[in-house]
C-alpha cells in the first residue's frame, strides 16, 4: 500500500516530499508523485499536506476493531510545550533589538504581539535584553508589557556581532527553554536568528504577517507570504523547541506604553571571551538611505507602473510635497527607474504603517499588498475599476491619474492653506 495522491488539489508546495522520512516522494511538474516501493505507510506527509491531497486507503487485511462496552480512553495530544525529546519548554521571548544605543521599534510590536500569545498560552511574556549597559532598555521592556526581563549584560556584546549575540542567547535558551522566540526580520534579526536556530536544531519561519496560538494543539501557527507571494503559507515547528519566527518593523501594531510597570529582572553572568571572536566593530557609520526612515513615515505618496512615465512623477512629487508626504512605490516603478530600491514597498522592499498611505496606480499585487495593506487609511487611485488596491482601499477613486491627482492637490493646497 501507498499514500494517494489528489492531482487536482496538490498545490505542489513540497511539504510532504521535506517530512517523508523514506524519500518515498518528490515533485514533477509541480505535483507530488509517490515511490510505492519506498512508501512505509507512516502518514507524516498526510498530516503536513496543507492542501489536504494526501490520503491513505484503508487496508483490507486490516482487522476491524471490536465493538466493546469499555468506553476507550481518548489519546492524549502531546503539548506543544513538550519537545520529542520529552522536555518541558514554556515562555514566549521577544529578543530587544539594542544597537548603538538604539532600540528597534520592532521589539516593541513584538511585545505587544507577544502578550496576545502569551495569553492564550497562560505562560510568561519575557523580554531579552542583549548588550552593554542596558538597564534603561529594561525599563521600556516593562513598560512595553514584559513581564521578565532576562538579561545578558557583557562588554563583549556593546557591538552588535553574530558569534557572541548567538552564543549568548542560545546559552540562555538552553538553561530557561522558552516555547516561542520571535524577533524583528531586521539586519540583526535576519543574521543572528538562523544561527541560534542552527544551534538548537529547532525550525525558524521568516517575515511573517500573522502570529496565532493554535487553539487546539497550543502551537504557534506561523504565516507569511510564499511562492513569490502569491499565496499565504501557514507554517508550524511540530517537535522542535523552541518555536521562533521573525517579523518585519510595522507589521504589527505598537502596544500601549505604560510608564512605571515593573517586572522580574534575571541577570546572567556569561562566559564570553573577546579572544575568541575573530570580527571587530572598528567603525559605525549611520545610514542616510531613505528606507531607513520610510517605515517610519506617517503620510505616504506611493507610485506604481500606471502612473505611466517618469516625468508623472512630477504631479505626485507635488501631492507629497503638499501634504508633508514620503515618496515610495511599487516594484515596478523602482524597475522603471523612476524610483530607487530603498523607496520600495512591498515584500522585497519595505514594511510600512503609516496614518495615510496614497496609492497612485498601484494595480494591487500581493507581493506590494503584505507591505502597506496595515496602514491606518488607504486612499487609491486607479483607471481600472477591478484594480485589486480597491479591495483593501477605505477610499477609491476610479479615473486619469493625470487629471485626478492635481485636481486633489489643488484642493488639498487650499484647504491646508486656509486651515494656516
Amino acid at each position: 500500500m501507498a499514500v494517494i495522491v489528489d492531482k487536482a488539489k496538490c498545490i505542489g508546495c513540497g511539504a510532504c516530499t521535506v517530512e517523508c522520512p523514506f524519500e518515498a516522494l518528490e515533485l514533477v511538474d509541480g505535483i507530488a508523485v509517490v515511490d510505492a516501493e519506498k512508501c512505509k505507510d507512516c502518514t507524516k506527509c498526510t498530516k503536513v499536506c496543507p492542501a489536504d491531497a494526501l490520503s491513505m486507503p484503508e487496508r483490507a487485511d486490516k482487522p476491524k476493531a471490536k465493538a466493546s462496552a469499555e468506553p476507550v480512553a481518548e489519546k492524549k495530544a502531546v503539548k506543544p510545550s513538550q519537545a520529542a525529546d520529552g522536555e518541558v519548554w514554556s515562555g514566549v521571548w521577544v529578543l530587544v533589538e539594542y544597537i548603538n544605543e538604539n532600540v528597534s521599534t520592532v521589539s516593541w510590536e513584538l511585545l505587544g504581539e507577544g502578550r496576545k500569545l502569551a495569553d492564550a498560552l497562560g505562560c510568561d511574556l519575557c523580554a531579552v535584553v542583549t548588550g552593554y549597559q542596558v538597564d534603561h532598555v529594561i525599563d521600556e521592556a516593562f513598560a512595553y508589557g514584559a513581564e521578565k526581563a532576562y538579561v545578558l549584560d557583557n562588554p563583549v556584546l556593546k557591538d552588535y556581532r553574530s558569534d557572541p549575540y548567538a552564543d549568548a542567547i542560545t546559552e540562555l535558551v538552553r538553561k530557561y527553554k522558552p516555547e516561542i522566540i520571535l524577533c524583528g526580520a531586521t539586519s540583526m534579526g535576519r543574521d543572528v536568528f538562523p544561527s541560534i536556530a542552527t544551534k538548537m536544531q529547532t525550525g525558524l519561519t521568516a517575515d511573517c504577517t500573522v502570529l496565532e496560538i493554535d487553539p487546539e494543539t497550543r502551537l504557534l501557527k506561523m504565516t507569511r507570504p510564499a511562492f513569490g507571494g502569491n499565496i499565504m503559507a501557514t507554517i508550524q515547528c511540530r517537535t522542535h523547541r523552541p518555536q521562533m519566527s521573525t517579523v518585519r518593523p510595522r507589521v504589527m501594531a505598537m502596544p500601549e506604553r505604560i510608564e512605571g510597570r515593573k517586572g522580574q529582572i534575571i541577570r546572567e553572568e556569561l562566559t564570553l571571551n573577546e579572544a575568541n571572536y575573530r570580527t571587530k566593530v572598528v567603525e559605525f557609520i549611520p545610514s542616510t538611505a531613505k528606507s531607513a526612515f520610510l517605515d517610519k513615515a506617517e503620510i505616504i505618496v506611493a507610485v506604481g507602473l500606471g502612473i505611466g512615465s517618469q516625468k508623472n512623477m512630477a504631479i505626485a512629487e507635488e501631492l507629497a510635497d503638499a501634504i508633508g508626504g514620503t515618496i515610495a512605490g511599487t516594484r515596478g516603478a523602482v524597475e522603471a527607474g523612476w524610483i530607487s530600491h530603498d523607496q520600495q514597498v512591498g515584500q522585497t522592499g519595505v514594511t510600512v504603517r503609516p496614518k495615510i498611505y496614497i496609492a497612485l496606480g498601484i494595480s494591487g499585487a500581493i507581493q506590494h499588498l503584505v507591505g502597506m495593506q496595515t496602514s491606518d487609511y488607504i486612499i487609491a487611485v486607479n483607471n481600472d475599476p477591478e484594480a485589486a488596491i480597491f479591495n483593501v482601499a477605505n477610499y477609491g477613486i476610479v479615473g486619469d491619474i493625470l487629471q485626478v491627482v492635481p485636481a486633489l492637490t489643488a484642493e488639498l493646497k487650499m484647504r491646508l492653506g486656509a486651515a494656516k
